[in-house]
């Protein structure tokens, strides 16, 4: 397949939302072009290790392999989009002046944090201590503190420039709560003291890298110009839109979860009134029934009872007198 035409591998349009609306950018072979992704830098100023991602050289500066950069795009979109259906945190970091605006806006817009004043050594291999200056930033801009209580003028200044000094210095990062899943850099060699920390801990690095750079220092390179304002956009937007897509489609898994157990819940309660139901219709069937009219039967048997007995001595005095009768006749007959 030709990848000059074809659109990414990964495109977010493969989720598809009920608002109708794909996040993923639309990165073709053309797009790069139109954005300067291809020019490098000097040829003397290359990097061995890139040799692989070198398409030629022209005018003294090498073209980079576009076809090699949607190739890795797409791996690292790949890679992206797991990682934030797995809840986790990026870390994007852009202190260049080129990428500064763009990291802070893409990394808004996903919710994710973001470094793009000077990279702080230690933000990572020594994140504890990060901690607590962030923990001193939060209680300078805590409203009603009683930190500036009883303090001279002098003093509520300086911790006025304190606390403007760490709002710069952590503002992309003070709700942070642990180590990033994720490292994304727009350029890994300008950003090379992050790229150390997150190697030696262990996180993955996503890293636009250009033909000064080593491609192997981080996990997915991008190879792509890194000097370029619009090719910078066009990738980070792409990595903020699979984070963004992969956190709908997960909040749309957690409504229709919802809503299932709330009509699994509803069925149960109809389930269960239905037998309360039954139960009670039972329970009216098997109780017995008391009626008035067994006292007056009662009472009317008694009376033809009594009348039997009544008429039964008339019948036995009645045989008596018969009986006399046939032994006078049978007496005068001897007689006679």
């Amino acid at each position: 397949m030709n990848e000059r035409n074809m659109v990414s591998q990964v495109p977010a349009n493969a989720f598809n939302f009920p608002n109708g609306k794909d996040y993923m950018a639309e990165i073709n072979f053309k797009n790069l072009i139109s954005t300067g992704a291809h020019f490098g830098h000097v040829t003397r100023k290359w990097h061995p290790e890139y040799a692989p991602y070198i398409l030629m050289e022209k005018n003294g500066i090498h073209i980079i392999n576009l076809d090699e950069t949607i190739q890795k795009l797409n791996k690292a979109l790949a890679f992206t989009s797991e990682m934030a259906q797995k809840n986790g945190e990026f870390l994007f970091v852009g202190t260049k002046k080129q990428a500064r605006d763009i990291i802070q806006q893409e990394a808004d817009r996903c919710g994710m944090f973001y470094v793009v004043e000077r990279w702080l050594g230690g933000t990572l291999t020594n994140f504890s201590t990060i901690k607590k200056s962030i923990k001193r930033l939060q209680q300078l801009e805590k409203e009603g503190s009683n930190i500036y209580e009883d303090l001279t003028k002098k003093e509520v200044q300086m911790l006025n420039r304190e606390r403007i000094k760490l709002a710069d210095q952590h503002r992309g990062i003070k709700d942070m709560k642990r180590l990033p899943d994720v490292i994304v850099v727009v350029d890994a060699n300008y950003e090379i003291t992050a790229v150390r920390e997150a190697r030696l801990l262990e996180i993955p690095v996503i890293g636009i890298v250009d033909t000064n750079t080593n491609p192997n220092s981080v996990d997915y390179p991008i190879p792509a110009n890194d000097d370029s304002i619009r090719t910078i956009q066009l990738i980070i937007a792409a990595v903020a839109d699979e984070i963004r897509a992969a956190a709908d489609k997960e909040s749309v898994r957690e409504e229709v979860i919802a809503k299932e157990d709330k009509e699994q819940t509803e069925e149960q309660a109809d389930v269960a009134e239905v037998v309360v139901d039954a139960v009670a219709v039972e329970e009216e069937l098997n109780d017995p029934v008391v009626e008035d009219e067994p006292a007056e039967t009662g009472s009317a048997n008694d009376e033809s009872t009594t009348e039997q007995s009544a008429e039964v001595p008339v019948e036995e005095n009645n045989s008596g007198k018969e009986d006399e009768e046939e032994t006078e006749k049978l007496e005068e007959a001897e007689v006679k």
